[in-house]
């Protein structure tokens, strides 16, 4: 292929429009047999992919969001991209992977979907819209109420955590919960809000904690500090009573590029985590453990589990922190507020 064309295709976050083609030197039937032999993939009509791009693109963010883009490029009239499309905009955390692209536009009623895009019907201010990487989007808090009505609580939950990292306020959830009382889903909203903590890390913690609630046995401390006994700080997911759980996902395990945080070995992980567990226990504290299953098809036989080892802990140590604990973790304060805003920037599809 004339490396020249090519290069004037490189527009619009490396798709190609059939415009664009035309204006590149392509010819329409020169086209349809990149298309026919798989070099070019069409996402819209009319909207197309090198398939290098395509394949390397990962299922969960890029391919969605180069999907956004290409759907962006033939959509007519005002839109602005809202729910799954907008969270990947900003980073929020969702649960899977979108399987359609979400636009919100004031002009139609209800929603409606179709050739993989789903039209919501809905008022918003056009001056609050953000454009990120040339998408415009929804804003953060918008966007996390919208997953909660259109998924339910527990995306709603983790949307909500992840959003409170990224910067959106409680009192703006609220606001938003307030004006949007009659909205369809909004009751899974309302709950989401009043459960969201800006303390989950994940979207398994923040489904550890939505299990951890639903026990009943009081409401978590998140990113909880303690000094072990080697001098080191351990923060714990959360804490309740002298009872902790910690999340246990397999990213933990992982190696960055394969999408994990792990810097050594999985070996290694698993044999610190042993190690920081055999310290904290003498601290006073009992430490359940919750794994992705847990908060999903086990969720059951899990919150039995966590139950009888909440009480067995209430009942060795009491429900109450030692003094000790309590003072450190007041100390650590300020530290614990700084983890609590997230650092993770959405990568530029350039």
């Amino acid at each position: 292929m004339d490396d020249t064309r090519l290069l004037r295709l490189k527009r619009h976050h490396g798709l190609i429009t059939i415009a664009a083609a035309l204006e590149a030197g392509f010819d329409r039937r020169e086209v349809a047999r990149l298309v026919a032999s798989g070099r070019w993939i069409p996402l819209r009509r009319g909207v197309y992919v090198e398939k290098e791009i395509w394949e390397a693109a990962d299922i969960w963010s890029t391919r969605p969001r180069l999907l956004s883009r290409a759907a962006d490029l033939r959509l007519r009239g005002t839109h602005v991209f809202s729910h799954d499309s907008a969270a990947l905009e900003h980073g929020i955390a969702l649960i899977g992977s979108p399987d359609h692209v979400h636009v919100t536009r004031a002009g139609i009623t209800g929603s409606r979907r179709r050739d993989g895009i789903a039209q919501h019907g809905a008022t918003y201010d056009p001056g609050e819209t953000q454009t990120i990487d040339g998408l415009p989007v929804l804003p953060l808090a918008r966007t996390a109420i919208d997953i909660a009505r259109e998924h339910g609580y527990a995306a709603g939950v983790v949307a909500m955590d992840s959003a409170l990292r990224l910067g959106a306020s409680p009192q703006q959830l609220s606001a938003l919960r307030e004006a949007m009382a009659r909205w369809p889903g909004i009751t899974s909203a309302q709950a989401a809000v009043d459960d969201a903590d800006p303390g989950a890390e994940t979207a398994g913690e923040s489904l550890a904690r939505a299990l951890v609630l639903s026990l009943g046995i009081g409401r978590p401390r998140t990113q909880f500090p303690v000094r072990l006994e080697d001098g080191s700080i351990a923060w714990l997911d959360m804490v309740v009573g002298c009872h902790a759980f910690e999340f246990d996902g397999r990213v933990k395990l992982m190696p960055a590029s394969a999408g994990g945080v792990a810097t050594t070995s999985a070996e290694q992980v698993v044999w610190d985590e042993k190690k920081r567990e055999r310290l904290i226990r003498p601290l006073g504290l009992g430490i359940s453990r919750i794994i992705w299953t847990d908060t999903t098809t086990g969720v059951d036989a899990a919150r039995s589990r966590l139950a009888t080892e909440y009480r067995q802990t209430a009942a060795r140590l009491g429900t109450r922190l030692d003094s000790q604990l309590e003072e450190f973790a007041a100390r650590m304060e300020p530290q614990r507020q700084r983890r609590l805003r997230a650092t993770r920037r959405v990568p530029p599809l350039d």
